[in-house]
């Protein structure tokens, strides 16, 4: 059992004011593999206290200084991959294999694409040849409240600390309760690295706890959150009390639009991908929209697909999926199945209970469901598990008319040859990131949607820059000293 109930604080390892002692479950197993504490107000003031301490120097601190720290938070990573997959394996229940080739080289692979768009920034310019003596200067927005969700931990997390530390801010991060050990390793990560005391700040705790404290501090300037959109909002009316910048990047129920000129492993790509990570990623396509013409022999492929798919313990090497993180997730999910029976779309294979051999521990069944009509619960909810439904349509419009008509918009998928096709779909698709032909999108490309998705803008030049504030200075004297780069 691993015992760490401290809190990161102003550079130190620190003890919580008043303990209150949280199991970690292993979702493989329904069984504790840990203890933290959650914190409390005092907590989450001390941390919002040494942020605040820190940000003037920090803020100052030149760019390139900056970068650095960043540079050597990816090299202790390196050091320490596979330390960090296993934290991730064992508390939200991703396979090892998946853990280390997925889950853990967000970290790296997000990083790496901040230092070089990092790079590209001009944190001081002129504004443009109309206004010669104009300049804008982009100037870090101060202490920065961060909370990250369990499913991708380290994605989530780079996503935020790494831009925010980069564009000048200090931060206090609130990972989730349910899968702190990743964040935790993170920390000693950036105290190995070097950071000054108070520039990053770690307080475990839970939504309605740190979450809620941190996001009515007024201390705090800015509120970043992945999460439900339900807990989006409650987040985005407690900070509108202090006018506190807020982002958000909550749910998603993408639509995958397959025509039938789409290529032989369309159907099969896009089981795979709404099974990945136990079908816990907010961009999964969840909905599957296959021409008529090719419908019944996409719902073979998916069946097949689907079949194929094992499930099995997080620990165990193999190219499967595992559990879900905990069993408010599986009941959620087993309702909703059971509410896609009840309302009359079709089994196609998988269903309620856990899949075979397996009695104990959070695991779906992959589940495919066929003839879904739009309006079903299974179409309009989010079900962050393993499940697939399929409608058929029978042209380009009612495609496009089915996959926007939802409270969501984070990302869809379209599979066609038809270049021109492609080019109208991406176009009319309202969602904040299209993904075409299984190609994914560039490094250093924005993550984020519209809608009830929210509307924050993560990775790249974009990340960056959420976490700068403009500010425009008139009559400026060029041919005086050169203002240092905030």
């Amino acid at each position: 059992m691993i015992e760490n109930r401290a809190f990161y604080i102003d550079g130190q390892w620190v003890a919580p004011a008043s303990p209150c002692d949280y199991h970690v479950i292993n979702p493989s197993t329904e069984e504790a593999c840990a203890v933290i504490s959650l914190g409390g107000q005092a907590d989450t003031d001390a941390a919002v206290a040494a942020a605040k301490a820190a940000f003037p120097g920090w803020a100052a601190t030149p760019p390139a200084e900056r970068r650095a720290l960043c540079a050597r938070i990816l090299d202790q990573y390196n050091a320490r991959a596979e330390d960090m997959a296993r934290a991730i394996s064992l508390e939200m229940g991703a396979p090892i294999r998946m853990a280390r080739d997925e889950q853990a080289p967000c970290l790296s692979g997000h990083l790496e694409n901040f230092l070089t768009a990092f790079d590209q920034i001009s944190f001081f310019k002129p504004m443009g040849a109309a206004a010669p003596k104009t300049r804008l200067s982009y100037e870090p927005i101060g202490v920065v409240g961060l909370i990250t969700p369990w499913n991708w931990p380290m994605n989530q997390v780079t996503l935020k600390v790494i831009p925010a530390l980069l564009a000048g801010c200090t931060v206090v991060l609130k990972p989730s309760e349910q899968a702190p050990l990743s964040s935790l390793l993170f920390a000693e990560l950036v105290h190995d690295a070097g950071a000054p005391a108070g520039v990053f700040n770690l307080v475990n705790g839970d939504g309605a706890g740190v979450g809620t404290q941190l996001s009515a501090h007024p201390d705090v300037e800015m509120i970043s959150f992945t999460g439900s959109t339900r807990a989006g909002r409650a987040i985005s009316r407690t900070a509108a009390e202090t006018l506190k910048r807020v982002t958000l990047e909550l749910g998603g129920k993408g639509a995958n639009l397959i025509f039938a000129d789409a290529d032989d492993n369309a159907v099969r790509r896009g089981v795979n991908d709404c099974f990945n990570n136990s079908g816990q990623s907010c961009n999964a396509p969840t909905r599957m929209l296959v021409e008529r013409s090719v419908y019944d022999r996409a719902v073979d492929i998916a069946r097949e697909a689907a079949l194929a798919t094992r499930v099995g313990p997080s620990d165990q090497d193999g190219d499967h999926i595992g559990p879900v993180v905990n069993k408010a997730q599986w009941d959620k999910i087993q309702g909703l199945i059971d509410t896609g029976i009840k309302e009359g779309a079709r089994l196609v294979v998988g269903g309620l209970g856990r899949p075979e051999g397996l009695n104990k521990g959070y695991y779906v069944r992959p589940t495919v469901f066929a003839d879904v009509t739009p309006g079903m619960t299974i179409e309009r909810e989010e079900i962050f598990g393993p499940v697939l439904s399929m409608i058929p349509f029978d042209s380009e419009d009612e495609a496009v008319r089915i996959a926007n008509d939802t409270a969501y918009g984070l990302t869809n998928y379209v599979q066609t040859t038809d270049g021109a096709r492609r080019n109208r779909l991406a176009l009319r698709l309202k969602a904040g990131m299209i993904e075409m032909n299984g190609r994914s999108l560039g490094p250093g490309a924005a993550f984020g949607g519209v809608k009830q998705s929210g509307r924050a803008r993560e990775g790249g030049v974009w990340g960056i820059e959420e976490f700068l504030e403009m500010k425009t200075i008139s009559d400026w004297d060029a041919t005086a000293e050169p203002v240092a780069a905030a």
